[in-house]
């Protein structure tokens, strides 16, 4: 992408040399009424009548040369200094003998020309987040398109759509269910890095939940999480929490996929990466403070399955420090007995709250694990 940007830059600032030329021919003209050929070339003896002219101009011939490496760069403060860049970087000869052609110019092809520089030029902006977007969808929408431009693709996606307008802008071009068609992709690190988008865009933004759930990704995240890819089945399940965090219509369909037995499992099973048992942790605790808020809802199963619950309090005592703190911390059991115990009030619930927090220590140990067991009725 930079050597085309480079060879459009290049030809920005040939043509815009022309036009400039063209234009000092036009001023000269004007200005001196005559019908002599076009720019006025100074001579060695001219040159040598202005010594006091160019010691004048020393100073602001330095802070040129000072300047040249920034400008080499390809920043420009303005049009006129890209021009004088452009012009303190060609050949003398060559100059003068463009300059001729261009006075050979008809006013047709110089206003050609003019179109030419100012399509250059707009193709040297730089592009907005929402073009920078659309790139990347047509990118994916191509075919042709080689497995490296495509990851390529996604990962500036990755980037761009943490801003909550980039995620709705995404949703609007018709991101999403390119992003969708990609998790059935033969490729890995496609299916890993369009769920990871997907999760990105999803976190607490209710509509690109609703649009995503519409497309259908929830059950093919879900079948992901199973991968043997590990990285693959991380994100997937990241993805997973962050379109049914929040949102009672997401759940619903999760519970319908059997996301229960999915968490079950994970949280059962010790051979499961820890990263995927820890962000399983976490979902839990986001469906539990969720059927907390919705106490009018129809209560899941989910939290009264005796092998559920046995499974989240065997986490305390998982050889993974941070899975156990994250089990405490997450205010899971909190959540658990207010779902297993609707007839506990909330100050209830504060009170156990405490004591999961102060006395973690005490149900860490194996020998007291049983009050926990207790609590939850298992």
């Amino acid at each position: 992408m930079n050597t085309r940007r480079n060879r459009i830059a290049s030809r920005a600032l040939w043509l815009l040399v022309l036009l400039m030329i063209t234009m000092a021919i036009g001023r000269a003209e004007r200005v001196n009424n005559s019908s002599s050929a076009g720019l006025f070339w100074s001579t060695a003896k001219e040159d040598e009548d202005q010594p006091r002219k160019a010691e004048r101009n020393d100073d602001s011939t330095a802070a040129a040369i000072v300047n040249d490496h920034d400008e080499l760069d390809g920043g420009f403060s303005s049009i006129d200094g890209m021009l004088q860049w452009a012009i303190g970087h060609s050949d003398p000869a060559k100059l003068k003998e463009t300059a001729q052609d261009v006075q050979r110019l008809s006013p047709s092809e110089l206003k050609k020309r003019q179109m030419e520089i100012k399509e250059l030029m707009e193709k040297l902006k730089t592009p907005s987040d929402a073009q920078l977007i659309q790139i990347a969808i047509d990118d994916l929408n191509n075919s042709t398109l080689s497995l490296e431009d495509s990851q390529r693709a996604l990962q500036e996606l990755l980037i761009l759509v943490e801003p909550i307008d980039n995620a709705n802008d995404l949703s609007k071009l018709g991101g999403l269910s390119v992003l969708v068609g990609q998790l059935n992709h033969p490729d890995t690190d496609i299916r890993k890095i369009s769920a990871w988008i997907l999760g990105k865009a999803s976190q607490n933004n209710p509509l690109v939940q609703k649009q995503v759930l519409e497309l259908g990704a929830l059950s093919k995240l879900m079948k992901m999480v199973k991968s043997s890819f590990v990285e693959e089945a991380v994100k997937a399940l990241y993805t997973v929490s962050s379109l049914i965090r929040n949102n009672l219509a997401g759940q619903e369909m999760f519970y319908v996929e059997a996301g229960d037995l999915m968490l079950q499992d994970i949280l059962g099973n010790s051979s499961f990466d820890i990263r995927l048992r820890r962000k399983a942790v976490s979902l839990v605790s986001d469906l539990a403070k969720c059927q907390l808020e919705n106490m009018h809802k129809v209560e899941p199963p989910l939290f009264r399955d005796r092998f559920f619950l046995k499974s989240v309090v065997d986490l305390t005592a998982s050889a993974d420090l941070d899975l156990q703190e994250k089990v405490f911390l997450e205010h899971v059991f909190c959540g658990l007995v207010f779902c297993t115990c609707p007839c506990i009030v909330r100050g209830a619930v504060i009170v156990a709250e405490y004591i999961y927090i102060n006395f973690s220590a005490f149900f860490l140990k194996k020998k007291n694990r049983m009050w926990l067991s207790i609590i939850l009725g298992y």
